[in-house]
């Protein structure tokens, strides 16, 4: 048993809290929306509090682990007003499996280092469903020897953990990652959008795809929810949107052009601005159905 602390109780970040209670550690929890801490606590009395705010949660805790949704809220949570830092002991650990800017991280492992506390960027990938059955993929940037110290924690909510190298590099791992799921998203949206135009079945035109070169786990896994116009959110068109610049900026700040990346994110706004920022990426597909007036569903659907 350890004690841990957990910001950020979202589509994530609840169901990851959840099994680090689950697996019998002490949690403190803080959420920007306390009545799901509290909810959360309520389930394990034994265990886990609903604190007040971040602060809270550092002066209990030796490992923090949070999962916010951009940088300025991790900026905020770690180094804000009431935030981990105002008291966090020398030699806690935290763990941010928020996915932001790479030049924060390198900053925030610096900043925390001054003080005497570690920091590992820790960006996680596998949804929601990932989240829930606690096999989400972890990539790691920091130093190996605390990584390796904080390891064990970390099992009950993801079994693949990757050691990337040195501060920021986890991020880098997450957002080359992120950046080939979006742009094969955009591709499988092209494609069907052109077959069903056509008049190509679009179950048949996935049967093909999974039996070629085409082959993609993604496509696999979001084209039925696309045929049976199911986009109940897994992973958000806003919050990808978010990753997808971080990708343009990381790729600047380095000098690689992205010239695929930058369409994707113009598509991904696009979504956003014919209202579906807040479905899940499949339904960017959308777009391109306005676009060419037709909806690519199954057709029983």
């Amino acid at each position: 048993m350890a004690n841990l602390g957990f910001l950020g109780l979202g589509i994530m970040g609840y169901p990851m809290a959840r099994n680090l209670l689950s697996a019998g550690h002490r949690v403190a929890l803080w959420s920007h929306t306390a009545a799901k801490a509290e909810e959360l606590a309520s389930k394990f009395p034994d265990l886990a509090t609903a604190c007040v705010s971040p602060k809270d949660v550092a002066a209990a805790s030796d490992v923090i682990i949070l999962i916010v949704g951009d940088t300025a809220m991790s900026e905020n949570a770690v180094f804000g007003p009431d935030g981990l830092m105002e008291t966090a002991k020398p030699g806690t650990v935290i763990v941010d499996a928020s996915t932001v800017a790479c030049a924060f991280s390198k900053s925030a492992s610096a900043r925390c280092a001054a003080k005497g506390v570690d920091y590992l960027d820790a960006p996680c990938t596998g949804s929601k469903p990932g989240a829930e059955s606690g096999n989400l993929t972890f990539m790691i940037g920091g130093s190996q020897e605390v990584f390796e110290k904080v390891k064990p924690l970390l099992d009950p909510m993801g079994k693949r953990l990757y050691y990337c190298g040195g501060p920021g590099l986890g991020m880098h791992a997450k957002l080359t990652q992120n950046l080939i799921l979006s742009n094969l998203l955009q591709a499988f949206n092209e494609g069907l959008v052109l077959s069903t135009k056509a008049g190509v079945d679009p179950t048949l035109m996935l049967d093909i795809l999974d039996n070629s070169a085409a082959k993609s786990g993604l496509i696999a896994f979001k084209a039925p929810y696309v045929f049976r116009r199911d986009f109940t959110t897994n992973f958000s068109v806003k919050w990808m949107h978010k990753d997808i610049g971080l990708m343009l900026e990381s790729a600047r700040d380095v000098g690689v052009p992205l010239p695929l990346t930058s369409l994707t994110h113009q598509m991904f706004q696009a979504a956003i601005a014919t209202g579906h920022g807040d479905e899940d990426i499949c339904s960017t597909i959308k777009v391109l159905e306005g676009m060419a007036g037709v909806v690519v569903k199954a057709r029983d659907a």
